[in-house]
């Protein structure tokens, strides 16, 4: 296992909505983020773009004064907060890193309350109500990195990197005890009735298997409730937050309402794990060229 600690280590992740009121929003995160540190995490991950209501709906110029730098209000405040209660948090923001230069952005900051870095989500979206290609430049690669904080080595993806095995495995290789996926995904309330129910199973089935794949914890926050937009249904996010071990196995899941999920992660499983299914010694590193190809066929 890469230069890690051993000591087992407590997450948290946060399930909860947004409001309008941007004040209201991270007054409750933080209320929220004291509740999951006095039942003893130490690890704690909010949702996807958490400060706000999900703004790519529509592709509206305005919405870009949502953005804030990092460091920036928001971080300043929540670096206050992990160095008051000793916790390490991940911040997920909409990030005005230039003029015209905007990202879906987390913050990871230390225990100490200093702020390690920013990853900025790198596979970005298109599709009917998640217009995110509108707002966000993706990372520039190689994109992805872990932290050593305090705890445990961590590292951070965001929604819809969750579909992309590559992304779990190099960002295992660099070193992750856990992969936390901060997310916003919900159904079009067309299409709930048919694909409802396998939309929540596919997107959960794929982090597990990152999981197993990669002998890591994997942490997945998202936010609840109906959205609205204009000339449209809107989104109803449906939550099911979980966390999994290296096996796959539910340590902690969520229904559709507001929750904290809290769990415990030791080292030694991702040891024992990867001795017994040595999925990382047996890859033919010399044989994956192609996949640098977006597609093989005529």
């Amino acid at each position: 296992m890469a230069d890690s600690n051993s000591t087992p280590f407590t997450i948290g992740i946060i399930q909860d909505h947004a409001d309008a009121d941007a004040a209201a929003t991270v007054a409750r995160a933080e209320r929220l983020v004291r509740d999951a540190a006095s039942r003893g995490a130490q690890i704690i991950c909010l949702k996807e773009l958490f400060n706000a209501p999900y703004f790519c709906k529509a592709q509206q110029s305005e919405r870009f004064d949502l953005a804030e730098s990092i460091p920036g209000p928001t971080t300043d405040r929540m670096q206050a907060l992990a160095r008051e209660l000793a916790v390490v948090l991940i911040v997920p923001l909409f990030e005005r890193q230039a003029a015209g230069v905007y990202r879906n952005s987390a913050a990871v900051i230390d225990a100490d309350g200093s702020l390690m870095g920013v990853y900025r989500k790198m596979h970005i979206p298109d599709d009917p109500l998640f217009f995110e290609k509108y707002y966000f430049a993706p990372g520039e690669a190689p994109g992805f990195k872990v932290w050593k904080t305090r705890y445990a080595t961590i590292g951070v993806l965001i929604c819809w990197d969750q579909w992309y095995p590559e992304a779990a495995r190099i960002t295992s290789l660099l070193g992750a005890e856990v992969l936390f996926y901060p997310t916003a995904i919900g159904w079009h309330p067309a299409e709930k009735d048919e694909w409802g129910a396998a939309q929540v199973d596919a997107w959960r089935t794929a982090q597990r298997a990152h999981a197993i794949a990669n002998g890591v914890y994997v942490a997945a926050p998202n936010r609840i409730g109906h959205e609205d937009e204009p000339g449209t249904r809107g989104i109803t996010f449906f939550g099911r937050s979980f966390i999994t071990d290296p096996f796959g196995r539910y340590l902690a899941d969520a229904g559709d309402g507001e929750e904290i999920l809290i769990a415990r992660c030791d080292p030694a499983l991702i040891e024992e794990v990867r001795r017994n299914w040595p999925f990382l010694r047996d890859r033919r590193v010399d044989a994956y060229g192609p996949i640098l190809s977006r597609y093989l066929g005529s």
